[in-house]
């Protein structure tokens, strides 16, 4: 993936693109103000989210050994994965031990964010995406560009194109309405559903007290995903715990206001290891870490690990709505993203040390987070880390060593300071809109502010700290 600049310079030059991004998250955002107004004690339920997400998180190997032993003595089977080699070796063996060739999938950015289904592909094993809009991407060949909405960035001509295009058994003269693309991925996913042996899940949430599983959703897929076959695989964060199912109220009241603007999930499913006649005969849950220890050991960062995948950051953010999800060359985009892929992936490519650059420090993404992460605290820390990682460029090198001599000096930054105001002459209507050379790169996308006819420490010279201009 190219940095986020490059990618975000083609994605806003696309106006369809730009179009069904605003559309989108600007009804998300108005629905979701108005669900989140109805609650009196939203701000409580709020700091109640972040407090019990953080007590997880600073009691993080106590809460993983209760989940395994609750699950384990449920009939499950607990597996350890430190990265995505090891989760996709893992997925990859239990499923061919069923001697299956086909899983179908639900809810699962972790897998998404370790390449299971290219992996399971290269073992001649094929993974159906469930979700609609995961099918729809799917289909598409194309990647998810948002948390809730993966196909976000499409309209319902491009799905009825896809579905034609690479459903085979799409109805003829299917349209572009709704009710006709609902019904012909319905159509299209039972086969798979009544077919499939084995279903590969991700959790919204794991409870640790009594090895319960838990997965939001609002088309049902997930629970025919979760019921008919006769192995589960769950690949789950090792953030995802919460102690018990009282912390697992709250969650259920914050997720589906913060998301779908929902009173309440349409479907909740959950389930504990296995149970004779009921459910899959084998359950195996897969903890992921890839990143998420480092990311814990950041005591700024690691706030980023309280994130439900709610979304609402991404609905209010100005810089996703107008560049997509794809620019931010990872599962997880728009502002959680560029402070979540970093730390797990580690600031070693291009696309991770733009991320934190990805935003304008607004601060809405912090107001909308029902978990209230600092996201643009974590931008500015991480933006510290990029500099300090990655190598300098040679004129931001003289530019830096030329400022520090010239505010070494009282005299130079006097004469500094005259001569920005000099370049009053190039402005126009108060706004400096071209820059010559290394500086163009700032006029290139935003107007320069123009410098006053006068430094402070001018004007105090000149009017005796403003005795003279006051008459005091």
């Amino acid at each position: 993936m190219p940095s986020f600049p490059d990618a975000a310079r083609r994605a806003v030059a696309d106006p369809r693109l730009r179009a069904n991004l605003a559309h989108a998250t600007t009804t998300i955002r108005g629905r979701r103000a108005d669900a989140v107004a109805e609650l009196d004690d939203w701000p409580a339920l709020r700091e109640a989210g972040k407090q019990i997400k953080d007590h997880v998180l600073e009691n993080l190997g106590h809460y993983l050994r209760v989940l395994e032993e609750k699950v384990t003595a449920a009939g499950g089977t607990v597996h350890w994965a430190r990265d995505a080699a090891e989760a996709n070796r893992v997925v990859a063996d239990l499923v061919k031990a069923t001697g299956e060739t086909e899983v179908v999938k639900v809810k699962s950015m972790a897998t998404q964010e370790i390449g299971l289904n290219e992996f399971l592909a290269g073992e001649g094993i094929t993974a159906f995406e469930t979700d609609l809009a995961e099918l729809i991407v799917q289909l598409g060949d194309d990647r998810p560009s948002h948390i809730l909405v993966p196909a976000i960035h499409r309209n319902r001509s491009d799905i009825r194109d896809i579905f034609l295009r690479a459903m085979d058994d799409a109805p003829e003269g299917l349209t572009d309405s709704p009710a006709a693309l609902a019904e012909a991925a319905r159509r299209h996913l039972r086969a798979k559903f009544l077919s499939a042996k084995v279903a590969v899940s991700g959790v919204n949430f794991a409870v640790a007290d009594t090895g319960t599983l838990v997965v939001l959703e609002s088309e049902g897929n997930g629970r025919m995903c979760l019921t008919l076959p006769e192995t589960l695989i769950s690949v789950v964060g090792v953030e995802k715990i919460v102690p018990s199912w009282r912390d697992l109220e709250v969650f259920l009241q914050l997720l589906p206001r913060s998301s779908t603007a929902e009173r309440m999930n349409p479907y909740t499913s959950t389930w504990t290891g296995v149970h004779p006649g009921d459910g899959p005969r084998d359950f195996h849950l897969v903890l992921l870490d890839n990143g998420r220890t480092a990311t814990l050991a950041d005591e700024v960062g690691r706030q980023a690990l309280r994130c439900i995948r709610c979304s609402a950051c991404l609905n209010v953010c100005p810089v996703y709505q107008r560049a997509g999800g794809h620019a931010y060359g990872s599962p997880y985009p728009g502002p959680i993203g560029a402070i979540l892929s970093p730390q797990i992936r580690g600031i070693g490519s291009d696309v991770d040390a733009s991320l934190p650059y990805a935003s304008s420090l607004c601060g809405a993404c912090f107001d909308a987070c029902p978990v209230a992460i600092d996201i643009p605290e974590v931008l500015v820390h991480l933006r510290a880390r990029a500099v300090e990682k990655g190598p300098r460029h040679p004129l931001e090198r003289a530019a830096m060593a030329a400022a520090g001599w010239t505010l070494r000096s009282p005299t130079r930054l006097a004469l500094a300071q005259r001569g920005a105001s000099a370049s009053r002459r190039v402005a126009r209507r108060g706004r400096i809109r071209r820059l010559p050379g290394p500086l163009s790169a700032w006029t290139e996308t935003r107007d320069a502010p123009v410098p006053p006819p006068e430094s402070f420490r001018a004007w105090w010279a000149r009017t005796d700290g403003g005795r003279k201009e006051t008459g005091r």
